[in-house]
């Protein structure tokens, strides 16, 4: 039998011929190739690309305590040295092996440099918010999924993310395990729903990836373990059958192995890790009660920045939701937040006021949850919406939905850009950067320590190649005066914002008192001082 125009045309889109038998160009190939990708790939790379430009647009410079930690680890793995500090105190920030690797793969790449620390913080971007666009389009579509993508590249939560500015929360930009955790596990949902849609051998391979991302997570975070204890759950509501329990748990259980191995050979144990978060915790900074930590998520949620309602809505909307319309996807979303938000609560001070293991009254303990709320929100109005009377949605499909959409969609946007002050990115570092090249007769530098770490990645260039070789002498900025040795040569200052405390209980260098300005940025974020002459000890 003759082939039909479209097999015709599908056969030569395959061997890649025009119809007269000639090999089609490069770009024709292109387009074609193009043409064929399906729609959540362009779509996913656009969320990617954009989730990049976030963060430069943002750029936090390399920030100090636990990030810094990381990349340390990284830099000595598998010879961490845990008998030494900082890692004698931080044994739990190194053991998240999901996290030390990749940054020690990109250092080997990359230098141990500014460069490598953005790479290493925009993947955990990218797996982030893609995983948020991936999970809520296989729950509720493309355009749910990107909506929900669009709200958290803008959110302040993860856009006021500099402490030298304005601080909100550690998020994009920030080498930390929080998003790349909660992306990797939102991956791996969207997996589970969309092999409850396929039979066969297609469904094993995508629950066996979806095991894969799932146990990839833990690597990243250790608490989202949790999450873990809801999987039978989740496929019940899927209505994946019971055994297919098995095929997800499969590469989850080689994965744990793998890091019970690793642990082994590395720390001497293969549950360091693992007593590792366990012991971590104790008494809190913070003011602490337990009717305060019951209500942690609606303090991470409103106690930082207004915007956090849309969360919050979010949460009330998919309970409304439910309760209207009785749907799976809406239970499933139910089920993962409160996996989630029920020991984070409990661990957070409603057990003991005095040995907090989790602060859950910080936003990115609830990263993870994000995706779940804004999957429910869009999820409860779009099944709502359909229950209106035919002719009525046909109206309101034509004329109010796509108005109140862009106005919604707009109002937010504003706010959430207004909510942002003039983000001072990592300008002064960078001028800090020029003037140390330009001046290396200088051979110390004394700075909090919280300074001291940021300042390590700004006096090597962007690939880590140092470009000022002279002493860096911290102090703990919590001391009740500046030490004695602190003062025996320039000082970097800066007037600290957000959550963070100031140097010595509020001391700033004087020129009453004989300091001299050396050097300050443009924005006035730095400062470098030159101190006046120790007197003589007694």
């Amino acid at each position: 039998m003759a082939q039909t125009t479209s097999d015709q045309a599908a056969e030569r889109a395959a061997t890649g011929t025009e119809p007269d038998g000639r090999p089609r160009s490069l770009p024709a190939r292109l387009i074609g190739r193009a043409r064929r990708t399906r729609r959540v790939v362009w779509l996913s790379l656009l969320v990617a690309v954009s989730a990049v430009l976030a963060q430069w647009a943002v750029m936090p410079p390399p920030l100090y305590f636990d990030p810094y930690y990381v990349w340390l680890a990284a830099r000595d793995w598998p010879d961490i040295p845990l008998a030494q500090w900082p890692f004698d105190e931080v044994p739990h920030q190194v053991t998240r092996i999901g996290l030390v690797l990749p940054a020690r793969l990109v250092q080997e790449v990359l230098g141990p440099g500014q460069a490598a620390y953005f790479t290493v913080a925009a993947l955990g971007g990218i797996a982030f918010f893609t995983g948020t666009y991936l999970v809520v389009r296989s729950l509720f579509g493309d355009v749910a999924g990107v909506a929900s993508a669009a709200i958290l590249l803008v959110h302040p939560f993860f856009t006021m993310t500099n402490p030298f500015g304005h601080e909100t929360t550690w998020s994009t930009g920030v080498m930390l395990p929080d998003m790349p955790g909660a992306g990797l596990f939102a991956i791996g949902m969207a997996g589970l729903v969309v092999a409850s849609r396929r039979t066969g051998r297609a469904q094993t391979r995508m629950l066996l990836a979806a095991g894969a991302f799932l146990g990839t997570s833990f690597l990243v975070r250790e608490f989202l373990a949790f999450l873990f204890l809801a999987i039978p759950a989740y496929l019940a509501l899927l209505r994946i059958p019971w055994r297919r329990n098995i095929t997800v748990g499969a590469p989850m259980l080689a994965i744990l192995v793998l890091n019970f191995v690793h642990n082994q050979l590395v720390w001497g144990s293969p549950l360091a890790g693992l007593m590792s978060a366990a012991t971590h915790g104790g008494q809190s900074r913070d003011y602490v009660t337990r009717t305060l930590a019951a209500l942690s998520f609606l303090r991470a949620m409103h106690d930082w920045n207004p915007l956090g309602v849309v969360f919050t809505a979010a949460l009330a909307l998919t309970i409304v939701g439910w309760v209207v319309t009785r749907d799976r996807r809406l239970a499933l979303v139910l089920v993962w937040f409160l996996a989630l938000a029920v020991p984070l609560t409990v661990f957070s001070g409603v057990l003991d006021p005095d040995d907090i293991k989790l602060r859950a009254w910080l936003q990115r303990y609830w990263f993870s949850v994000l995706p779940a709320l804004l999957a429910g929100g869009f999820g409860s109005l779009i099944l709502m919406f359909r229950m209106l009377p035919a002719g009525r949605v046909s109206r309101l499909r034509a004329v109010a939905v796509p108005v109140l959409a862009v106005a919604l969609g707009g109002t937010y946007t504003v706010a959430a850009v207004r909510a942002v002050p003039d983000l001072p990115r990592d300008k002064a570092w960078h001028e800090l950067r020029g003037y140390l090249r330009g001046h290396r007769d200088i051979t110390l530098i004394c700075a909090d320590r919280r300074l001291a770490q940021t300042l390590t990645f700004y006096t090597r260039d962007m690939w880590g190649d140092r470009i000022w070789r002279g002493e860096i002498r911290d102090f703990p900025h919590y001391m009740p005066q500046i030490p004695r040795n602190a003062m025996e040569g320039p000082m970097l200052y800066t007037r600290w914002r957000g959550m963070e405390s100031q140097i010595a209980a509020g001391w700033r260098p004087s020129p009453a008192e004989g300091w001299t300005l050396m050097w300050r940025s443009s924005d006035g974020v730095l400062q470098l001082w030159n101190p006046p002459p120790l007197p003589p000890e007694d």
